[in-house]
């Protein structure tokens, strides 16, 4: 048995930590290919509807030839993230480079997914050809004389179009590495139950369904003249979420960083990823991400039913912006933490608020939005943040967003990143 007052070997150590930051800016492969090699108006319609949105400006091209940007445009959420597009610009290291990225420098600390950060500069448009780089941008070391130490990793998934090189998007993950506290957090949600729903609160959310195309600014400008800060931001529904839904999730964009595959392909991936895979009451093998859509795994885990994944309800946040702002506008920034799960069952409210009214990079509308998905139980899930460029009577139509350094490569994007990531650090300690 091991001494409980024996001292603890730290698991962040200034050499991890080094040899971390060693690793910033080095772009590294993605595990998995784009579900969408060559993405057109079809696939644009599938991942849009796989969280409920059916707006004709991404796929319909007499509606959206009508628009500002002149024919169909990818939804925010489809322009980059996970593994939707983007071929891996670079697929294998040199010796050097291999050796420096092996294994993990902080091994051993609890690693928690904290949020989603988004930035899009460019449309993605039907037939595009589009390349990806990931790699680390930021290593913030968070030192505290009261509190255990911590590591902030920021990831930058960066997307381009190719020939001719256009950056497009950007989206950064925060990866909170902290020392392994001792108490266990199995029973952390032992207390929560999804109720079933009377047939008054059915109908209420039906009626909130049955408004929200009416609701959806479309092809009518929201105007900067007519935002005024205070505004609240008319909400949207999604719920009570099904197995259903989970199933259509992954219908249109696929099965997500692990590449969850059927039968042959499966027992390939169980070669290649055994600890993936446990055994079902049946002793057949199946993949750990089955507590997504079967309850008595998801109850296993310690949860009291299964659960949605948090990029969905970044989606459904996404979903609230471009039908309150037309399709006149451009979403330009989105941010959001997963602060608590979305069970089966589960109703959540989107909704937001304007707090800021300005000319953002000199010229440009721009209103910040604070935003959150809320559940029945009043419990705020999803709180964030997004800053949407506006067409204006005075200043026009809307201009794309500049990109970090006036980069087009993924390559001289993840370069600008980095510096910016370096300066944020910078100004942080001072």
């Amino acid at each position: 048995m091991a001494d409980p007052s024996a001292p603890v070997t730290p698991s962040i150590t200034d050499e991890g930590v080094a040899r971390l930051r060693a690793r910033i800016g080095v772009p590294m492969p993605h595990p998995q290919p784009p579900h969408y090699r060559s993405p057109n108006e079809d696939a644009f319609r599938h991942v849009a509807e796989a969280y409920g949105d059916d707006n004709p400006l991404w796929c319909e091209p007499e509606y959206a030839a009508r628009s500002v940007w002149g024919g169909p445009v990818a939804s925010p959420h489809f322009n980059g993230g996970d593994t939707l597009i983007g071929e891996n610009e670079v697929t294998r290291y040199d010796a050097e480079t291999r050796e420096l990225m092996k294994g993990d420098p902080i091994r051993g600390a609890h690693a928690f997914y904290s949020g989603s950060y988004r930035e899009w500069w460019n449309p993605l448009r039907p037939g595009m050809r589009i390349g990806r780089r990931n790699a680390l941008v930021g290593v913030h070391d968070k030192r505290s004389e009261f509190a255990a130490r911590a590591v902030h990793e920021w990831t930058g998934e960066v997307f381009c179009a190719l020939d001719p090189a256009l950056a497009l998007s950007a989206q950064y993950r925060l990866m909170i590495r902290t020392e392994r506290a001792g108490v266990s957090e199995r029973t952390k949600y032992a207390d929560i139950v999804v109720e079933p729903y009377t047939d008054d609160e059915i109908a209420r959310i039906d009626e909130a369904y049955a408004r929200e195309v009416e609701q959806r600014r479309g092809a009518e400008p929201r105007w900067f003249e007519d935002v005024e800060e205070g505004d609240e931001v008319t909400p949207i529904v999604k719920g009570p979420m099904r197995v259903t839904d989970m199933v259509v999730w992954h219908s249109g964009v696929g099965m997500g960083l692990y590449g969850v595959k059927a039968l042959r392909l499966g027992y390939q991936q169980r070669q290649k990823m055994p600890k993936f895979f446990r055994p079902d009451d049946l002793n057949i093998p199946d993949v750990q991400q089955r507590v997504h859509w079967d309850a008595s795994w998801a109850h296993a885990a310690g949860n009291p039913a299964s659960y949605d994944y948090g990029r969905m309800r970044e989606t459904w946040l996404i979903h609230l912006c471009t039908d309150w702002m037309g399709d006149d506008a451009w979403l330009w920034k989105l941010d959001c933490q997963f602060r608590k799960f979305n069970y089966v069952g589960d109703t959540h409210w989107m909704r937001g608020t304007v707090v800021r009214k300005y000319l953002a990079e000199g010229d440009r509308p721009a209103v910040d939005l604070e935003i959150e998905g809320v559940n029945q139980r009043g419990d705020v899930t999803t709180p964030g943040h997004t800053t949407v460029l506006l067409p204006s009577r005075e200043h026009g139509a809307v201009r794309l967003p500049d990109t970090p350094g006036n980069a087009q490569t993924c390559q001289e994007v993840l370069d600008a990143l980095v510096a910016r990531f370096a300066a944020l650090e910078s100004a942080a300690d001072a």
